[in-house]
């Protein structure tokens, strides 16, 4: 069940393993250029940096986008052969790495495997003419990665090895995205208790709200979940795992499709949802939708809120409060041809809860494209 109240984030000082914020996010695609205009033209990210057969690199290219906080690294092959091709041909298009800024990426490093993590990247020291960058990593859930970036003594563009990227072509004005508020994680049948325990005893987060069968279910599917917070709040990671229904979950149909456990959806906050979701959808960006009569009570559940109801119900907004406010919140279609991962746009007006009053309907929502997909069986 759902509790209450979210708990107090444990004592700095008790805090183990001190992460400053999101750094960037890696996406392995298939074709990066393309990756990198559809993420701007869409999604409103501006070009930032790049590293490949100019800079150096003979396997992989690599574009980076910027959104006010937000950084995205879209890293394609050049070749056969290679670990990130034969990732791409698994998985599909999806996030690789989630990198964490930190103050020591040596201390995280070594924290993390004395605790149990297994290594992905020993700590390497990367430096051009703009200083020097540190980084280590870790695996977590399937064969996504945790990289811990230390830039304190860094004042490039990006980090070593990547060059300015400017295009003489269109850079569109931001849609108002402004940090990654959390990033939810799918993970196999009875894995999420497993994956809850590595994030607290490795990287000492809390989990500061749950979610069981019972809250997150519809007539025919099911999921459980547990969010998982560091000790300042800046990093948020849900874990959902199926549960047994009638029918075949979101989650079982992600997990099919990626084959294997990954990153499902990257939610992006907002201060101002509904202009964000109007340039996102004129410039072509799809949103589930729930039926009109989600609205017809919304304001009899959640309250008095700033928000005019016809705008959000011609979006398709959601709305949901708990004890310390309220939150908008929107869902994207997937964004690869595997029903695989997609995004959230988030606002929230003092609510630091995820929307379990949509969850019904929004999971019926996305079980009528299970339907159209012919994957709810």
């Amino acid at each position: 069940m759902e509790t209450s109240t979210l708990p107090k984030l444990h004592d700095a000082a008790k805090d183990f393993m001190p992460i400053n914020g999101t750094d960037y996010l890696e996406l392995y695609v298939s074709n990066s250029k393309q990756a990198a205009h559809f993420y701007k033209t869409a999604f409103g990210f501006q070009s930032l940096a790049y590293a490949g057969l100019e800079t150096g690199l003979k396997d992989r290219e690599s574009y980076v986008v910027v959104q006010d906080k937000i950084r995205l690294v879209l890293t394609s092959p050049l070749k056969s052969g290679t670990d990130i091709g034969r990732h791409i041909d698994q998985h599909g298009d999806g996030v690789k790495v989630v990198a964490l800024w930190v103050d020591d990426a040596t201390y995280a490093y070594n924290t993390a495997i004395e605790k149990g993590a297994k290594s992905y990247m020993e700590p390497q020291t990367e430096e051009d003419e703009n200083g020097k960058v540190v980084r280590s990593g870790i695996y977590t859930y399937g064969e996504t990665v945790h990289i811990f970036v230390e830039r304190k003594e860094y004042s490039g563009i990006f980090m070593p090895g990547y060059k300015k990227w400017e295009t003489p072509y269109y850079n569109p004005e931001s849609v108002g995205l402004k940090y990654v508020d959390h990033m939810v994680g799918n993970v196999g049948w009875n894995k999420m208790n497993y994956w809850v325990d590595f994030y607290e005893n490795v990287l000492g987060f809390v989990n500061i709200l749950s979610f069981d069968d019972n809250d997150i279910s519809t007539e025919y599917t099911a999921l459980m979940s547990k969010v998982m917070s560091n000790g300042n709040g800046r990093i948020k990671f849900p874990i959902n795992e199926p549960a047994e229904g009638k029918k075949k979950s979101q989650v079982e149909e992600y997990l099919d499709f990626y084959e294997g456990e990954g990153v499902q959806h990257i939610a992006v906050a907002t201060d101002d949802i509904i202009t964000t979701v109007k340039q996102l959808r004129s410039r072509g960006v799809e949103f589930l939708r729930v039926p009109d009569t989600y609205y017809e009570a919304v304001t009899d559940r959640v309250g008095e809120i700033d928000e005019d109801i016809a705008p959000l119900r011609e979006l398709g907004i959601l709305v949901d409060r708990d004890d310390e406010g309220y939150l908008l919140q929107i869902f994207t279609r997937p964004v690869e041809p595997r029903p695989t991962m997609f995004f959230e746009i988030i606002q929230r007006k003092g609510a630091q809860s995820f929307g379990k009053g949509n969850f019904k309907a929004l999971f019926e929502a996305i079980e009528r494209e299970q339907e159209v997909r012919g994957t709810l069986h």
